[in-house]
């Protein structure tokens, strides 16, 4: 926006501390593969020079009056608001979660600081039962538990504990992802390195003293070390901000121009939004095309394009330096096959390789020197191509297709 603009155009960016973290990382931390003070980066160095950054909190937004309240009493007046506050997570809304055994026998690895934690106690893990547990969705990047299931697969057989450890899976999903075709490919590799999967587990309370998971329909599971995925919820202003988001503090958007309901000068991207995809960092990057556009259109007076089609894509560790891709939209599902070049790849979709596994390591830079200065990444649509992929699945899995 501000190559665009120029100095025709005051941009103020509000945030409540000047940490930006990339996250992807968060997932290597606890296995040692990553220290956590090397993700982490100040967010004021990120922005274009003439891109002023304002630290605050934010305390609720007026959109009648076109009016940011910051904790304190000062007050952002703007002609257009983008909202990108992101998710939070919310562990003390599990009763027991936060109680006896937080941080020495039961963790999570969605922030720095849990992350951290975990590593430690990963450290002196000398096998029993391990447990990865999404306590509900939506959740920032659904793939990530797998991902941690598969590395503790790895790094377990790495120390030699393996055959002294049960891993297990705890979702409340009814299988290892949402979608049918990866839910079977995912769900095969998980039987294949023997990690026991609970569905439709949805958690209820956390005894810490007993290390007992109890769900709602009064099962078990017993957790010598817990790795938890806290419920997560929109930021706290928004359901101080009459309108403007859902029950769970999510921004109210259409899906397509990412415009909210809530006003037409509002917009929101990334894991703020409520639309029906997953919250992770490559949505919100195919986004920010449709919110740049978007925005010019609604200063120009024109109508706004309805662009974004759901796309996400996402690398998955599956251990033993292989991982595998996946390419998708509202209505598309992931599916087999080549990535971005059709036959050609190199990237290959719900297939394991060491390529994908380099990938993934590998866009570390790509964020920080590509995606966050704002360029396009080469090849790469912000909206799906189906070119490429095996769509000879569609046809027998249409409940997954419609997204």
């Amino acid at each position: 926006m501000r190559r665009r603009y120029g100095a025709e155009t005051e941009i103020t960016v509000v945030d409540r501390d000047n940490r930006h973290v990339y996250q992807p990382d968060l997932l290597f931390v606890p296995f040692g593969l990553v220290a956590p003070d090397s993700i982490c980066r100040p967010r004021s160095k990120q922005l274009r020079r003439g891109v002023e950054f304002r630290l605050g909190k934010v305390e609720r937004v007026e959109t009648e009056k076109n009016t940011v309240h910051l904790v304190g009493g000062e007050t952002l007046p703007y002609d257009v608001l983008i909202v990108a506050s992101g998710a939070e997570l919310l562990p003390e809304e599990t009763e027991g979660l936060t109680g006896p055994g937080w941080g020495a026998t039961a963790f999570t690895y969605y922030s720095v600081e849990g992350a951290a934690s975990l590593s430690k106690a990963m450290e002196g893990f000398e096998g029993g039962r391990l447990v990865v547990n999404i306590v509900d969705v939506p959740i920032k990047c659904p793939i990530a538990p797998l991902e941690f299931c598969f590395l503790s697969d790895w790094w377990l057989q790495k120390r030699g504990l393996r055959k002294k450890t049960e891993i297990v899976l705890a979702t409340p999903l009814d299988g290892a992802f949402t979608k049918p075709v990866a839910a079977r490919m995912l769900g095969e590799l998980l039987e294949k390195k023997k990690i026991l999967v609970e569905a439709e587990f949805a958690t209820g309370r956390v005894d810490g003293e007993a290390r007992k998971l109890h769900s709602w329909d009064e099962r078990e599971i017993d957790y010598d070390l817990l790795v938890s995925i806290p419920l997560h919820g929109g930021s706290p202003f928004v359901e101080s901000s009459n309108g403007l988001g859902d029950e769970l503090g999510f921004i109210v958007v259409d899906p397509n121009t990412l415009q909210a309901k809530a006003a037409p000068n509002v917009f929101a991207i990334g894991d703020a939004t409520n639309v029906p995809t997953s919250k992770a960092g490559a949505v919100a990057h195919f986004q920010a095309e449709t919110l740049g556009e978007n925005i010019q259109h609604f200063l120009a007076g024109e109508e706004l394009e309805k662009s974004f089609d759901g796309h996400a894509n996402c690398f998955i560790e599956t251990g033993f330096s292989k991982a595998l891709l996946l390419d998708f939209n509202y209505d598309v599902e992931p599916l087999p096959g080549k990535f971005p070049l059709p036959g050609i790849g190199p990237m290959s979709l719900l297939k394991e390789s060491r390529l994908d596994h380099l990938g993934k390591l590998a866009f570390r830079k790509l964020y920080w020197h590509l995606l966050l200065p704002g360029r396009r990444i080469p090849l790469i649509s912000a909206q799906l191509k189906m070119a490429g992929k095996d769509t000879s699945l569609l046809s027998s899995t249409k409940e997954g297709v419609t997204g």
